[in-house]
């Protein structure tokens, strides 16, 4: 009975056609149901939205943060969204847990915004700043330790120093139905297609087409998934 009500409950709220593992013990199932729960509670106390908050999870500037339904946002997260467009995220994606998305890095000068899509899943640990703006297209899922990065300092007058001569932004675009290893780093002006997959531990810079597999430092084709 426990099990039929879970599964009720996650297609209801998820809106596609879950199940569970056989092995899954009805005791475990309650637990997480309650810690779920909580959250729920705490996402719609915090936020005023249908979402799950975890525990100690940071929000600045509330109004400029647009979530969609069924949003996790893992505990002691750190969400910033004072910017121009703040953030998005759209519905049943999630957070990891320990993860840092700050729209701007200074209030000198306000970032552009972070907009994550639907049915996207980023593992812990992840760092995501939107100084340039960042795009994750439906459906992509990201693993641990992701990092992005869509700003780079000035360099070229060598008698000014480094942290005064300012900063260039283009923004970062990652498509569709991608599949994101864990600590990958994405640097400002890159721009991934739908389909792609990218190794762990790559350094992604550069345009890259649909459906194509990158790996290394810098990232590079490695081949065609077609």
């Amino acid at each position: 009975m426990v099990k039929f009500f879970f599964i009720k409950i996650v297609r209801l709220l998820k809106n596609k056609d879950f199940q569970l593992d056989s092995n899954i013990k009805s005791s475990y199932l309650i637990h997480f149901s309650l810690s779920k729960l909580v959250e729920l509670l705490r996402g719609v106390i915090k936020l005023r939205r249908v979402s799950f908050l975890g525990a100690n999870v940071v929000v600045y500037s509330k109004g400029q943060l647009t979530l969609g339904k069924s949003v996790v946002i893992g505990a002691y997260s750190y969400i910033n969204c004072t910017g121009e467009n703040g953030i998005i995220i759209g519905s049943s994606s999630s957070i990891g847990r320990f993860s840092t998305l700050s729209v701007s890095g200074s209030i000198s000068d306000l970032g552009k915004g972070i907009t994550i899509g639907n049915n996207v899943g980023i593992g812990e640990f992840a760092h995501i700043g939107g100084a340039g703006g960042v795009e994750i297209g439906n459906d992509t899922i990201i693993g641990s330790n992701f990092s992005v990065h869509p700003e780079n300092h000035n360099i070229s007058d060598i008698d000014t120093i480094i942290r005064l001569q300012g900063v260039n932004r283009k923004g970062i675009v990652v498509g569709d139905n991608c599949w994101i290893g864990a600590k990958v780093t994405l640097l400002d002006g890159c721009r991934v297609g739908n389909g792609c997959v990218i190794a762990a531990g790559a350094v992604v810079r550069g345009d890259f087409p649909d459906n194509v597999i990158l790996g290394g430092v810098p990232a590079k084709v490695i081949k065609h998934r077609a």
